[in-house]
């Protein structure tokens, strides 16, 4: 391995183990520590979509015109690791919110410019950024297993973690190798940012029916991210942490058979089973238990494999098969927006209100019946999206 792939998979092991180290478990900590409610901790797992609503503004028209990328990502990083060390010692909504707001704000953006970093110095980017990027999924599951292990789900140590982790990041980017702003010089306007060139590409009536139904199912699968961590610690599973890093093991399988998938069955049939397993998924949990049914916990969470993979994967497959090369970018950044942003707020905010609606009177919540939502939402949208999604190109038979 060359001294540039080296540090440029350091840095995506640090990258990711921050976001794991903390952001998985805040659920848990934020209801049984913290005694905020569950539109309060939707509220909060709705940062992110904030913040990846605005980053596009900031990576298009600040970080890729002014600044080299890996001074930006030291600045972002080390401001981002003092406030979130801040944020760790703060108890009350009013101030936690804004606070968790500040530090997505600085995080989200170093989610593109790692990954353009890395694509700026590898010299075959198809071939080599998929083995970089990996060590990232494995940042996150080491970080899930270390607060797992170390029962510090329900404290604010695993915040502590992230932003000590940040620190070191933000030190460690000063020595990634340089990269001058791709943008000095050019004129960049909101329609560039936006993506909105890539709204032509609604006209045909398929990719009109992929982006709503990427938009929709970012509704339910928020759940999972939000309220996974606070169930499965409410009824009872032994480290969750831990065992929830078995979804992104599963992830690293399912990447790797990809391409054999996409010669096999093609575009529709993977997104149809990518939807299908979020809506399994969601029914593994409201069934499942630590006593007998422990399985069907077990089974939800090696599902993440299938629906992350099947269908986001495969999602920015096939956008960038349909888009012509001139607006491939916009259409990936229109997307990231509708799913990744508009999306996961709007999920957020009814996955906490969900949650909320279904808090028992002793304490705890009724997690069948807050399982059977996302997963009534999920199957919708799959038959939704199986009678009005007619792909004109067979994405399948183009990768082959």
């Amino acid at each position: 391995m060359s001294a540039v792939r080296t540090k440029l998979s350091t840095m995506m092991f640090v990258q990711y183990f921050i976001w794991g180290a903390w952001w998985v478990t805040l659920g848990t900590y934020l209801t049984n520590t913290l005694n905020f409610d569950g539109s309060q901790v939707g509220l909060t797992y709705g940062t992110t979509a904030i913040a990846a609503m605005i980053s596009p503004f900031f990576v298009g028209m600040v970080a890729d015109r002014f600044f080299s990328t890996e001074r930006i990502l030291a600045a972002l990083h080390i401001t981002g690791g003092l406030i979130l060390f801040y944020a760790s010692a703060i108890s009350d909504f009013t101030s936690f919110y804004p606070i968790v707001i500040c530090y997505a704000l600085l995080y989200m953006p170093t989610l593109a410019l790692t990954n353009s970093i890395s694509f700026h110095h590898l010299p075959d980017a198809a071939s080599d950024f998929p083995k970089v990027r990996v060590l990232g999924t494995i940042g996150w599951i080491v970080a899930g297993i270390l607060v797992g292990r170390l029962g510090l789900e329900a404290t604010a140590t695993p915040m502590k973690i992230a932003a000590g982790s940040s620190l070191a990041m933000g030190i460690y980017c000063l020595f990634l190798p340089h990269t001058p702003p791709t943008g000095r010089g050019k004129s960049v306007t909101v329609r560039d940012v936006l993506g909105l060139d890539a709204l032509s590409l609604l006209k045909d009536r398929s990719f009109a029916v992929f982006v709503l139904g990427s938009f929709l199912l970012c509704i339910p699968l928020q759940f999972y991210y939000a309220f996974t961590n606070l169930f499965l610690n409410e009824i009872g599973m032994a480290e969750p942490a831990t065992k929830m890093t078995m979804g992104q093991m599963s992830e690293i399988v399912f990447m790797l058979l990809m391409s054999w998938f996409l010669v096999r069955l093609g575009v529709k049939r993977i997104l149809l089973v990518g939807m299908f397993a979020w809506a399994l998924r969601y029914v593994m949990f409201a069934f499942g238990d630590v006593g007998p049914n422990l399985w069907m916990l077990y089974a939800g969470i090696i599902l993440h494999g299938i629906c992350y993979d099947f269908f986001f994967v495969t999602g920015q497959i096939y956008v960038d098969q349909q888009a012509d090369p001139r607006i491939r970018g916009a259409a990936q950044g229109l997307l990231a927006f509708v799913t990744l942003g508009v999306g996961l707020f709007i999920g957020a905010w009814i996955s906490g209100a969900i949650v909320e609606a279904n808090s028992l009177a002793g304490g705890g919540h009724d997690w069948k019946s807050i399982w059977m939502v996302p997963a009534a939402g999920a199957a919708g949208i799959l038959l939704l999206f199986a009678a009005l999604f007619k792909p004109n190109r067979d994405m399948g038979a183009e990768t082959a």
